[in-house]
């Protein structure tokens, strides 16, 4: 058997009172692809950060061809041993090819570029890693999958042989994965060997010798592929097994009449979607970061313009590509990041908690101060928001509270549909149970809610949950599944 290539023993990695990584373990050979996987906050991108040199282990110990792995500060020393290609380009778009490869240490010629033997050696290491791409071209021209070749590239001229590809299929078509699988098997037989992280169980089968499964920040297992049945890899990932008695799932259908029916929905990121919620019910979308589930929750609130199919709130067209009137029509909305998309930090948080009303709190344009406080006073009651009153800056709240405020909003309008996006991401679990509770409330009001969360937990809230796979909807698992049927159809496991 080969030494290793690569191996972590023991890895721990605390963030304060945060335990990132309680027992990390990484063995891979030499001219392997070996899978990580695991669900969110298993481990897998603070392992990834210690492989690569960007973070030191609080214990433990990662040694590379049997030597121990370089100082932080030795950063020369780090890509001669690892890259990591990431599902975001980190290429310089503006820049050719030829300058993106050699960038920081291009050839000069009496203190001056050579830009001839930059490109002529730009072309050779091209050539010699089968990279068919013009060393001319400018970067931002390129496909997604040739940015990622050109990236492997310049880290196998560091010396580096082993090359982390974090979610390199997320922003691929099935045409484009296939290339890319083609690709890493040549490379594999020039001796280069992948750490491969993917959502997608099916990958690990196509492209993957041996895969390691993290949970809850330890290592669980690793072994050969091919000795491991994809439902027994999901059971790692999950840490249930199929014997264990399934919940009673809810058998009474939510008895309200539809609200929202989506037709034959389409668009570059999902492909012929069709889905109800009924008054009263709360449906779920999970995915992958790739599965086209936000997009679609967004297209809703009036954030995008589908190319074809239909949707209907309430028996009435809804409103794509217009914010505004798909607030008219009935829809709130908590989108997914408070920070860019939910909050104006700059106003107090009765302002930012009735942006949505303005035009209940006053006439001709003009809003009453005393009713905005009102009705801003009401929201922070209701929504148990810990403020000092309505005029406190919303920049002076915890996370939670702001989540709170952001979810305040949309309430404010007495909304038909009530699209939640990530709804209780950075936030603590008080304030977490909290945001719930308000799901809970909108379902007694009749409020049809659609949930998008990458977080089990929310979505345990739902009636229904439906799954995304590449932007079609591939399954739909009533309240009470277990978390194995959910992840193994997030995962692909257990559709084409």
């Amino acid at each position: 058997m080969s030494s290793p290539l690569v191996e972590a023993r023991g890895v721990v990695k605390r963030y304060g009172p945060t335990t990132a990584l309680a027992d990390g373990r990484l063995t891979v050979l030499p001219g392997e692809s070996h899978a990580l996987v695991g669900r969110n906050g298993a481990g897998k991108s603070t392992l990834v950060r210690i492989l690569t040199g960007l973070q030191a282990p609080d214990e433990g110990t990662v040694h590379f061809d049997g030597e121990p792995a370089p100082p932080l500060t030795d950063r020369d020393a780090w890509r001669r041993k690892v890259a990591c290609v990431y599902q975001h380009p980190t290429v310089v778009p503006e820049l050719t090819v030829a300058e993106n490869l050699f960038i920081n240490r291009q050839p000069l010629r009496k203190g001056f570029i050579s830009w001839r033997r930059l490109k002529s050696e730009a072309a050779a290491l091209l050539d010699t890693w089968d990279v068919r791409v013009d060393p001319e071209a400018r970067t931002a021209d390129l496909k997604v999958e040739d940015r990622q070749m050109v990236e492997i590239a310049r880290a196998l001229s560091f010396g580096a042989r082993f090359i982390v590809l974090d979610e390199p299929t997320a922003q691929l078509d099935n045409r484009e994965i296939e290339r890319l699988f083609t690709r890493m098997r040549a490379l594999q037989d020039s001796g280069v060997t992948f750490l491969f992280i993917s959502h997608h169980l099916q990958e690990v089968y196509e492209v993957c010798q041996t895969v390691t499964v993290l949970r809850d920040a330890r290592w669980i297992t690793t072994a050969p592929v091919a000795d491991l049945p994809r439902q027994a890899l999901v059971e790692a990932m999950a840490g249930e097994t199929i014997a264990e008695a399934a919940e009673r799932q809810r058998a009474a259908e939510p008895a309200g009449p539809v609200l929202l029916d989506v037709r034959g929905l389409r668009s570059t990121a999902y492909d012929n979607v069709d889905l109800t919620v009924r008054r009263g019910e709360v449906v779920g979308l999970a995915g992958s970061s790739a599965s086209g589930k936000i997009e679609l929750a967004e297209t809703f609130t009036g954030l995008h313009t589908p190319t074809g199919g239909t949707a209907r709130l309430d028996g009435a067209p809804l409103p794509f590509g217009d914010v505004r009137r798909a607030l008219e029509a009935g829809v709130g909305f908590v989108p997914r990041d408070r920070h860019d998309q939910g909050l104006v930090f700059g106003m107090s948080i009765g302002d930012n908690a009735t942006l949505s009303v303005l035009d209940r709190l006053g006439r001709f344009g003009f809003v009453g101060t005393e009713r905005r406080r009102h009705v801003a006073t009401a929201l922070i009651e209701r929504l148990d928001i810990h403020a000092e009153g309505p005029e406190q800056p919303v920049s002076d709240l915890s996370g939670g509270n702001a989540q709170k405020v952001v979810m305040a909003r949309a309430l404010a309008s007495d909304p038909r549909l009530l699209v939640l996006v990530n709804p209780t991401a950075g936030v603590d679990v008080k304030s977490k149970e909290s945001l719930l509770a308000r799901v809970d409330s909108a379902r007694e009001d009749s409020t049809a809610v659609l949930v998008v969360s990458d977080e089990l937990d929310d979505l345990r809230r739902c009636d229904r949950v439906l799954v995304l796979f590449h932007g079609r909807v591939v399954a739909e698992h009533r309240a009470g599944w277990r978390d194995h049927e959910l992840i193994a159809s997030i995962e692909g496991v257990d559709h084409g």
